[in-house]
């Protein structure tokens, strides 16, 4: 097995031991002679960059807690695996420009963030949010009234904004309700399309007007940015159902809250403009609106998959061999 000239591990001691439990922990260590870890919070940013420039690395494993790399790298790092989601926050464009190779967690969770979607549909349609609220009030005798109007999610027509892993992983899901699934994205071929047994909406307003459920999950760029309008909001169907686990600002979240009050949808929440959700959110205690905080995948139990795709990327690194869920400028430019 080829062998990195040396590792080391940016993440704090709690996320080292839930990405690379052993015996990931032991194939990690094996991948080099010279491992070694640094605990992000341990250390003051200034510090940190310092104790990284001793190291010299040739390959760094981040996670959500690793502050911004330093322009200036240590000479010998050339590979950063990156544990988590975006890399915004950890790398510069410069970077990747200067040849650094940046991998992400690709598709390794897109399975448990559309696990996430499917729960919002199902709490939207049964009213869970209402309920989990009403039936344990101490002394309340709550039972079925209005809201009682709950749905099924078989058969229903369910249109997605954004046509990515998280997409397909969804329209996979979704296969058991026998839901007609129609999606809109630039990238949604007919090909693409025929493979995954969806049909394509003309128009992001088609998608809206014309199915009961809707599913947002476009990617975050400064042509989605609040493309989901009032006015696209409002094709849907008194009735219908809007769900979020893309990114929060492709929606115009003051246009939804107005919606949200009129109670004529069913909405449910993961993601938003302002996160952490202030505590002041007008979405907080709304009915019909159901609230997770931004954390449809990976769920925690799930993180290992993560970590062995991350162990997996450095053993190709290693070997010369191509990387998977490569950072392109590209792709960090249409990152959140």
């Amino acid at each position: 097995m080829s062998r990195l000239p040396s590792l080391v591990a940016a993440l704090t001691p709690a996320d080292l031991a839930a990405f690379f439990p052993e015996p990931m922990l032991g194939e990690l260590r094996a991948l080099t002679a010279d491992f070694r870890t640094l605990d992000p919070l341990a250390l003051p940013p200034a510090d940190f960059a310092r104790e990284l420039a001793a190291a010299d690395p040739a390959a760094l494993i981040t996670g959500w807690k690793t502050p911004a790399l330093p322009a200036a790298l240590p000479p010998r790092l050339r590979y950063v695996c990156h544990v988590a989601g975006s890399v915004r926050k950890l790398i510069a464009p410069g970077h990747l420009e200067r040849g650094l190779a940046v991998t992400n967690w690709g598709g390794s969770i897109s399975r448990t963030v559309a696990e996430g979607a499917l729960f919002h549909i199902l709490a939207c349609l049964r009213h869970a949010s209402h309920w989990a609220v009403a039936m344990h009030q101490p002394g309340v005798a709550a039972w079925k009234n209005g809201l009682s109007d709950s749905r099924s999610l078989f058969g229903r027509t369910v249109g997605i904004h954004g046509f990515g892993l998280v997409a397909r992983e969804l329209v996979a899901l979704l296969r058991p309700w026998g839901c007609r699934v129609t999606v809109f994205a630039p990238d949604a071929t007919a090909a693409l399309a025929a493979e995954h047994g969806v049909a394509r909406a003309g128009s992001l307003e088609a998608l809206f007007a014309e199915n009961d459920i809707i599913v947002e999950l476009a990617p975050l760029t400064p042509a989605t940015t609040g493309i989901v309008t009032e006015r696209i909001l409002r094709l849907i169907r008194p009735g219908g159902t809007f769900v979020n686990v893309g990114r929060g600002a492709v929606v115009d979240e003051a246009a939804l809250l107005r919606i949200a009050r009129e109670g004529r949808i069913a909405i449910g929440l993961d993601v938003y403009v302002e996160e952490p959700l202030p505590a002041d959110s007008g979405f907080r205690a709304l009915p019909r609106v159901n609230l997770t905080p931004h954390c449809s995948g990976p769920t925690s139990d799930h993180y290992p998959i993560a970590g062995a795709f991350a162990l997996k990327n450095l053993r190709a690194f290693a070997a010369g061999q191509p990387l998977e869920a490569l950072i392109t400028p590209a792709i960090y430019d249409a990152s959140s």
